[in-house]
Protein backbone atom coordinates (compact mmCIF):
# COMPACT_ATOMS: atom_id res chain seq x y z
CA UNK A 1 0.00 0.00 0.00
CA UNK A 2 1.68 3.32 -1.19
CA UNK A 3 -0.75 6.14 -2.73
CA UNK A 4 -0.29 9.60 -3.43
CA UNK A 5 -2.80 12.67 -3.77
CA UNK A 6 -1.46 16.00 -4.68
CA UNK A 7 -3.33 19.24 -5.04
CA UNK A 8 -6.97 19.19 -6.63
CA UNK A 9 -9.33 21.06 -4.55
CA UNK A 10 -12.71 19.82 -6.86
CA UNK A 11 -13.06 16.94 -4.20
CA UNK A 12 -12.64 19.27 -1.35
CA UNK A 13 -15.29 18.85 1.49
CA UNK A 14 -17.29 21.88 2.80
CA UNK A 15 -16.29 22.77 6.71
CA UNK A 16 -18.84 21.35 8.74
CA UNK A 17 -18.29 23.56 12.11
CA UNK A 18 -17.23 27.29 11.99
CA UNK A 19 -13.17 27.94 11.89
CA UNK A 20 -12.13 28.65 16.04
CA UNK A 21 -10.44 31.94 17.09
CA UNK A 22 -6.74 32.18 17.01
CA UNK A 23 -6.00 29.28 15.34
CA UNK A 24 -4.71 29.11 11.70
CA UNK A 25 -6.60 26.71 8.76
CA UNK A 26 -4.35 25.63 6.16
CA UNK A 27 -5.10 23.57 3.05
CA UNK A 28 -4.49 19.99 2.23
CA UNK A 29 -1.73 19.87 -0.53
CA UNK A 30 -0.95 16.32 -0.80
CA UNK A 31 -1.56 12.72 0.75
CA UNK A 32 0.60 9.91 1.18
CA UNK A 33 -0.28 6.30 2.54
CA UNK A 34 2.14 4.63 2.91
CA UNK A 35 0.41 1.30 5.08
CA UNK A 36 -3.02 0.81 6.57
CA UNK A 37 -1.42 2.04 9.93
CA UNK A 38 1.17 5.41 8.44
CA UNK A 39 0.35 7.95 6.43
CA UNK A 40 2.12 11.54 5.67
CA UNK A 41 0.38 14.83 4.62
CA UNK A 42 1.62 18.27 3.28
CA UNK A 43 -0.94 21.24 3.94
CA UNK A 44 -0.38 25.41 3.56
CA UNK A 45 2.07 26.71 5.93
CA UNK A 46 0.58 29.93 7.49
CA UNK A 47 3.10 33.33 6.39
CA UNK A 48 3.46 34.52 10.13
CA UNK A 49 4.39 30.84 11.23
CA UNK A 50 7.89 30.74 12.72
CA UNK A 51 9.21 27.57 14.31
CA UNK A 52 12.37 26.01 15.06
CA UNK A 53 13.40 22.07 12.89
CA UNK A 54 12.72 19.35 15.00
CA UNK A 55 9.24 21.35 16.76
CA UNK A 56 5.91 20.01 17.25
CA UNK A 57 2.43 22.30 16.80
CA UNK A 58 -0.87 21.44 18.19
CA UNK A 59 -3.34 20.69 15.05
CA UNK A 60 -6.74 19.49 14.30
CA UNK A 61 -9.86 19.10 11.98
CA UNK A 62 -12.72 21.71 11.73
CA UNK A 63 -15.18 18.70 12.94
CA UNK A 64 -16.71 19.85 16.29
CA UNK A 65 -17.24 23.03 17.99
CA UNK A 66 -14.92 22.13 20.47
CA UNK A 67 -12.12 20.21 18.31
CA UNK A 68 -9.54 17.59 19.70
CA UNK A 69 -5.89 19.29 19.03
CA UNK A 70 -2.93 16.49 19.15
CA UNK A 71 0.77 17.21 18.83
CA UNK A 72 2.79 16.43 15.97
CA UNK A 73 6.11 17.29 15.44
CA UNK A 74 6.82 19.17 12.11
CA UNK A 75 8.35 17.18 9.64
CA UNK A 76 9.86 19.38 7.07
CA UNK A 77 12.19 21.74 7.76
CA UNK A 78 11.87 25.82 9.08
CA UNK A 79 12.81 26.82 5.28
CA UNK A 80 9.65 25.21 3.68
CA UNK A 81 6.64 27.09 2.21
CA UNK A 82 4.63 23.90 3.01
CA UNK A 83 4.18 22.26 6.59
CA UNK A 84 5.08 18.47 6.29
CA UNK A 85 3.34 16.00 9.07
CA UNK A 86 4.21 12.10 9.37
CA UNK A 87 1.27 10.21 10.99
CA UNK A 88 -0.64 6.76 12.60
CA UNK A 89 -3.67 5.82 11.95
CA UNK A 90 -5.62 5.02 15.12
CA UNK A 91 -8.81 3.45 14.58
CA UNK A 92 -10.33 4.88 17.47
CA UNK A 93 -8.43 7.90 18.03
CA UNK A 94 -10.07 10.90 18.71
CA UNK A 95 -7.96 12.81 16.23
CA UNK A 96 -6.49 10.11 14.13
CA UNK A 97 -9.56 8.19 13.41
CA UNK A 98 -10.98 11.11 11.25
CA UNK A 99 -7.52 12.92 10.02
CA UNK A 100 -6.33 9.58 8.50
CA UNK A 101 -9.48 10.10 6.02
CA UNK A 102 -8.18 13.69 4.75
CA UNK A 103 -8.00 14.61 1.33
CA UNK A 104 -6.15 17.23 -0.98
CA UNK A 105 -8.09 20.47 -0.21
CA UNK A 106 -9.39 19.93 3.06
CA UNK A 107 -8.71 21.54 6.08
CA UNK A 108 -6.50 20.91 8.87
CA UNK A 109 -6.45 23.66 11.89
CA UNK A 110 -3.48 24.53 13.88
CA UNK A 111 -3.06 26.21 17.11
CA UNK A 112 -0.53 29.09 16.43
CA UNK A 113 2.54 28.35 18.94
CA UNK A 114 4.98 25.97 18.27
CA UNK A 115 7.09 24.01 20.57
CA UNK A 116 9.99 21.30 21.27
CA UNK A 117 12.70 19.92 23.07
CA UNK A 118 14.38 18.40 19.23
CA UNK A 119 16.03 21.52 18.78
CA UNK A 120 19.96 21.56 17.98
CA UNK A 121 19.85 24.20 20.31
CA UNK A 122 19.31 22.26 23.25
CA UNK A 123 22.46 20.24 22.48
CA UNK A 124 25.61 21.37 22.87
CA UNK A 125 27.97 21.11 19.84
CA UNK A 126 29.82 17.58 19.35
CA UNK A 127 31.25 15.10 16.27
CA UNK A 128 28.06 13.00 15.90
CA UNK A 129 24.46 13.46 16.21
CA UNK A 130 22.25 10.27 17.01
CA UNK A 131 18.75 10.45 16.08
CA UNK A 132 16.95 7.55 17.83
CA UNK A 133 13.42 7.03 16.55
CA UNK A 134 10.74 4.28 16.58
CA UNK A 135 7.45 4.61 14.04
CA UNK A 136 6.23 8.45 13.43
CA UNK A 137 8.79 9.44 16.00
CA UNK A 138 10.95 9.94 12.75
CA UNK A 139 9.31 13.25 11.71
CA UNK A 140 11.47 15.80 13.60
CA UNK A 141 14.03 14.04 12.54
CA UNK A 142 12.84 14.49 8.93
CA UNK A 143 12.86 18.20 9.62
CA UNK A 144 16.05 18.05 11.16
CA UNK A 145 17.70 16.34 8.07
CA UNK A 146 16.81 18.89 6.05
CA UNK A 147 17.93 21.89 8.02
CA UNK A 148 21.88 23.19 6.84
CA UNK A 149 21.95 24.46 10.84
CA UNK A 150 22.21 20.75 11.71
CA UNK A 151 25.02 20.25 9.23
CA UNK A 152 26.65 23.31 11.08
CA UNK A 153 26.43 22.08 14.47
CA UNK A 154 27.47 18.19 13.70
CA UNK A 155 29.98 16.17 11.64
CA UNK A 156 28.10 12.79 11.39
CA UNK A 157 24.00 12.30 11.95
CA UNK A 158 23.22 8.64 12.49
CA UNK A 159 19.35 8.86 12.15
CA UNK A 160 17.91 5.14 13.64
CA UNK A 161 14.09 3.52 13.08
CA UNK A 162 12.46 0.97 14.23
CA UNK A 163 9.22 -0.01 13.50
CA UNK A 164 6.97 -3.08 13.13
CA UNK A 165 7.62 -4.19 9.67
CA UNK A 166 9.17 -3.39 6.62
CA UNK A 167 6.70 -1.22 4.67
CA UNK A 168 6.83 1.20 7.54
CA UNK A 169 10.37 1.83 7.48
CA UNK A 170 9.44 3.61 3.75
CA UNK A 171 9.00 6.90 4.96
CA UNK A 172 12.68 7.07 6.31
CA UNK A 173 14.40 5.23 3.55
CA UNK A 174 12.74 7.98 0.88
CA UNK A 175 13.58 10.53 3.15
CA UNK A 176 17.18 9.73 3.65
CA UNK A 177 17.91 9.43 -0.45
CA UNK A 178 16.33 12.12 -1.26
CA UNK A 179 18.95 13.89 0.80
CA UNK A 180 21.71 14.36 -1.80
CA UNK A 181 19.62 15.64 -4.56
CA UNK A 182 18.16 18.50 -2.30
CA UNK A 183 18.84 21.76 -4.03
CA UNK A 184 19.42 23.47 -0.77
CA UNK A 185 21.51 21.01 1.89
CA UNK A 186 22.61 18.41 -1.15
CA UNK A 187 26.34 19.14 -0.55
CA UNK A 188 25.99 19.44 3.00
CA UNK A 189 25.03 15.55 3.54
CA UNK A 190 27.26 13.90 1.22
CA UNK A 191 29.00 10.81 3.09
CA UNK A 192 27.77 12.55 6.45
CA UNK A 193 24.05 11.00 7.02
CA UNK A 194 24.05 7.51 7.96
CA UNK A 195 20.31 5.58 8.17
CA UNK A 196 20.35 1.93 10.38
CA UNK A 197 16.81 0.97 10.16
CA UNK A 198 15.40 -2.59 12.05
CA UNK A 199 12.17 -4.45 12.57
CA UNK A 200 10.23 -5.95 15.52
CA UNK A 201 8.03 -8.11 14.44
CA UNK A 202 8.39 -8.97 10.61
CA UNK A 203 11.82 -10.36 9.36
CA UNK A 204 14.42 -8.16 7.81
CA UNK A 205 18.41 -7.94 7.83
CA UNK A 206 17.90 -6.51 11.44
CA UNK A 207 15.77 -7.36 14.08
CA UNK A 208 15.45 -6.14 17.28
CA UNK A 209 14.59 -3.20 19.49
CA UNK A 210 17.05 -0.26 18.95
CA UNK A 211 18.25 -0.54 22.22
CA UNK A 212 19.11 -4.03 22.54
CA UNK A 213 20.86 -3.89 19.51
CA UNK A 214 23.10 -1.01 21.25
CA UNK A 215 23.37 -3.21 24.34
CA UNK A 216 24.68 -6.20 22.43
CA UNK A 217 27.32 -4.39 20.16
CA UNK A 218 25.66 -5.07 17.22
CA UNK A 219 24.68 -1.19 16.53
CA UNK A 220 28.29 -0.49 16.45
CA UNK A 221 29.62 -3.64 15.26
CA UNK A 222 26.57 -3.23 11.86
CA UNK A 223 28.00 0.00 11.38
CA UNK A 224 31.65 0.04 12.18
CA UNK A 225 31.31 2.68 14.74
CA UNK A 226 32.65 3.83 18.04
CA UNK A 227 30.51 3.70 20.93
CA UNK A 228 28.31 6.07 22.26
CA UNK A 229 30.65 8.74 23.91
CA UNK A 230 29.50 11.54 25.97
CA UNK A 231 32.16 13.70 25.12
CA UNK A 232 32.23 13.10 21.11
CA UNK A 233 28.17 12.40 20.70
CA UNK A 234 25.08 14.37 21.16
CA UNK A 235 21.74 11.96 21.59
CA UNK A 236 18.42 13.10 20.09
CA UNK A 237 15.20 10.69 21.38
CA UNK A 238 11.95 10.64 19.88
CA UNK A 239 9.27 7.32 19.42
CA UNK A 240 6.91 5.22 21.90
CA UNK A 241 6.76 5.62 25.54
CA UNK A 242 8.76 2.09 26.10
CA UNK A 243 11.71 3.24 23.99
CA UNK A 244 12.20 6.49 25.26
CA UNK A 245 12.13 5.07 28.64
CA UNK A 246 14.68 2.53 27.62
CA UNK A 247 17.01 5.09 25.63
CA UNK A 248 16.80 7.74 28.11
CA UNK A 249 17.96 5.28 30.92
CA UNK A 250 20.83 4.05 28.06
CA UNK A 251 22.01 7.22 27.72
CA UNK A 252 22.06 8.50 31.55
CA UNK A 253 23.86 5.49 32.71
CA UNK A 254 26.99 6.33 29.58
CA UNK A 255 27.21 9.64 31.12
CA UNK A 256 24.62 11.97 28.72
CA UNK A 257 23.02 14.49 30.51
CA UNK A 258 19.53 15.66 29.78
CA UNK A 259 19.58 19.16 27.79
CA UNK A 260 17.01 22.23 27.21
CA UNK A 261 17.15 25.20 25.52
CA UNK A 262 17.52 27.18 29.03
CA UNK A 263 20.53 24.34 30.04
CA UNK A 264 22.42 22.75 26.52
CA UNK A 265 23.38 19.24 27.47
CA UNK A 266 24.18 16.02 25.46
CA UNK A 267 21.13 14.18 25.15
CA UNK A 268 17.20 15.31 24.20
CA UNK A 269 13.73 13.96 24.37
CA UNK A 270 10.41 14.94 22.80
CA UNK A 271 7.48 13.69 25.21
CA UNK A 272 4.71 14.93 23.00
CA UNK A 273 2.39 11.89 21.34
CA UNK A 274 -0.11 11.38 19.08
CA UNK A 275 -3.41 9.86 19.56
Amino acid sequence: MNTTSALDTAGARPLQFPIPANVYAETVVSVKHYTDRLFSFRITRPQSLRFRSGEFVMIGLPNAEKPVFRAYSVASPAWDEELEFFSIKVPDGPLTSELQKIQVGDTVIMRQKSTGTLVVDALTPAKRLFMISTGTGIAPFASLLRDPDTYEKFDQLILTHTCRDNAELTYGQELVAALESDPLIGELTTGRVTLYNSTTREESARMGRITALIGSGKFYADLGIEKLNPETDRIMICGSMHMLKDVKELAESLGFQEGSLSHPATFVVERAFVG
